[in-house]
């Protein structure tokens, strides 16, 4: 029985978990102790910390195992990578591992190998700001080593900027901030499988967020709304970029942006599988591919299974916020053409006196993790239904962004 080290026992790594189950593999998942669901469903559980490397690679050493994954988590990423290279198991090595966590070292790499990504400065402490003079606003500040959309705020003048980049210095674990130019059009995120340095594009995401300043994802719909020409652009793009960063093994989630004239700007690459249920449930539900059974393939040395099973025309998952997404869920829910799957993940709605919530700070402040999930029906989304509630034939309050490109 193959022996596979899972990091992370969030809700995020419990398909991860299961996968690896069903394979016969015998699962050994380290994370702190917080009664989190991986923790009973691992056939051994090591209260470890996912960022104390040594330890677990010391475990993993002992364990003799023969593999070593996560998904949706770049913390986790960094120590699968770090036991991997010492243990001669299959991964990216650290090197590639600190271009795709770090996002002033992946811009780095990008402006060096040519990649498109917008102008960035890297602030940290005593920077003088002048460093930023030339710079066109509105601007986008970061933490250099955080997901989730922590510490991100869009600073439309100078006079909002110090606050921005204090509030992401704040978030950030090294306490610097990335400042870059705000990067124009629709958001995309693009889903592959990498082997041996051979990238194979599984699905591209359109994604739904709550826009300026925070831009926390709101929702997720597959496939993106793309021609076939804008979609072999993408590839081009985004496969040069895995090399850029060395991506060689295992999943990687690209994030990037497409404006009305059809220009790919790259926002930033992690080399794992996205979360929010882009990887473990949109990209098999639409393509018919085993996402996250290739993840556990490729970190056993094995090839990863190509075969697709039966699948969706499309597919979305969408986040609550407050009362307005309740309403749209029920909306949906009467829709013909579309089945709907809640909850996947039990969560309490905590609305503040049944009055409507908006984020203010990251991911985290979505009430439930997901919501809902749809599969639409013999049409394709953006057509006569998207995510965000707007019909045919009915005015929406705001453009749609679901138009082909």
């Amino acid at each position: 029985m193959k022996q596979l080290a899972i990091i992370g026992a969030s809700y995020l790594q419990a398909p991860l978990i299961q996968k690896a189950k069903d394979f016969g593999c015998e699962t050994h998942v380290f994370a702190w102790a917080a009664d989190d669901v991986g923790e009973k469903m691992a056939d051994h559980f090591y209260p470890i910390s996912i960022v104390e490397k040594d330890a677990i690679l010391e475990k993993c050493r002992e364990i003799g195992i023969d593999g070593i994954c996560t998904i949706a988590s770049d913390l986790a990423a960094v120590t699968v990578n770090y036991v991997a290279e010492q243990m001669d198991l299959p991964g990216n090595g650290m090197r590639c591992c600190e271009k795709s966590t770090n996002k002033h070292k992946m811009r780095q790499a990008f402006e060096a190998g040519g990649d498109p990504s917008p102008r960035s400065v890297l602030i940290g402490p005593g920077t003088d700001l002048s460093v930023l003079e030339g710079m066109q606003y509105p601007l986008i500040v970061k933490p250099t080593d955080r997901s989730g959309s922590r510490g991100i705020t869009e600073v439309q003048r100078p006079a909002g900027l110090q606050t921005a980049i204090v509030r992401a210095r704040e978030q950030s674990f090294e306490k610097m901030a990335l400042v870059e130019e705000f990067a124009t059009g629709q958001e995309y995120s693009v889903e592959c499988i990498s082997y041996q340095g051979t990238h194979h594009l599984l699905q591209i995401t359109l994604k739904y967020t709550t826009g300026a300043p925070m831009y926390i994802e709101t929702g997720h719909m597959e496939p993106a709304p793309l021609t076939e020409a804008m979609r072999r652009k993408v590839q081009a793009v985004v496969f040069h970029a895995l090399d850029t960063l060395e991506i060689r093994n295992g999943a990687s989630h690209s994030e990037l942006k497409i404006d009305s004239h059809g220009n790919i700007r790259l926002i930033e690459i992690g080399g794992r599988m996205g979360g929010d249920c882009i990887g473990s449930h949109l990209v098999p539900y639409t393509t018919g591919w085993d996402f996250v059974g290739m993840v556990v393939q490729i970190a056993l040395g094995q090839a990863p299974d190509m075969t697709r099973a039966e699948h969706h025309p499309a597919c979305g998952v969408r986040f609550v916020f407050g009362p307005r997404d309740l309403e749209l869920r029920e909306a949906l829910r009467a829709a013909p053409g579309i089945t709907m799957h809640l909850p996947l993940y039990a969560a309490a709605f905590k609305s503040a006196g049944g009055k409507p919530h908006r984020p203010h700070g990251s991911y985290g402040d979505r009430f439930f993790h997901p919501v809902w999930l749809l599969h639409f029906c013999g049409r394709r989304p953006g057509h006569d239904l998207c995510l965000d509630g707007k019909m045919k034939g009915r005015k929406p309050a705001s453009p749609c962004n679901c138009s082909v490109l």
